[in-house]
């Protein structure tokens, strides 16, 4: 049985493959459509301010899909590091040795998707008073992952 438990480690990697595979399609997306827009922001020169101002939105939304990517390539190799192999080199600050590494990298990057959500919202934004409620919905949500944060720090 206890053969049978340790091998059984290696189901993680169904979870590891796909999300790889997710920032992988992610990265490539973004790269994709970064070509895709810097293409057609030459055709804006000189243009209508408001087009403009949609090309920096859109440059914005790339940003998110490369964060999106960037959280499921962690996931990846810390459920590699954590489960099959945690001789894998990469540098400290990327090292993953228990589950609490592995939340803390991700609750960073979160808060940056996060922001980054904000700050085009903020750049596109029309009504006033859902603004408001919406950054105030990051902000508490930003403020209980930082909390939760700090709970894990402090336990070390």
């Amino acid at each position: 049985m206890q053969r049978f438990l340790s091998a059984s480690r290696y189901l993680i990697l169904i979870a590891i493959i796909g999300s790889f595979v997710a920032a992988t399609v992610l990265i490539l997306y973004g790269g994709y459509n970064t070509i895709r827009l810097v293409i057609d922001a030459f055709s804006f020169l000189g243009g209508d301010p408001n087009k403009i101002k949609s090309v920096a939105v859109n440059f914005i939304g790339i940003v998110d899909v490369f964060l999106l990517g960037t959280i499921f390539y962690i996931i990846a190799l810390g459920l590699y590091e954590l489960f099959i192999d945690d001789q894998v080199k990469v540098p400290t600050w990327l090292e993953i040795h228990t589950l609490d590494d592995l939340k803390e990298r991700l609750i960073g990057v979160v808060i940056i998707v996060m922001g980054v959500y904000f700050l085009e919202k903020v750049v596109t934004w029309k009504d006033q008073i859902d603004l408001l409620q919406l950054g105030i919905s990051i902000a508490a949500v930003i403020a209980a992952l930082t909390f939760f944060l700090g709970q894990i720090t402090k336990h070390r």
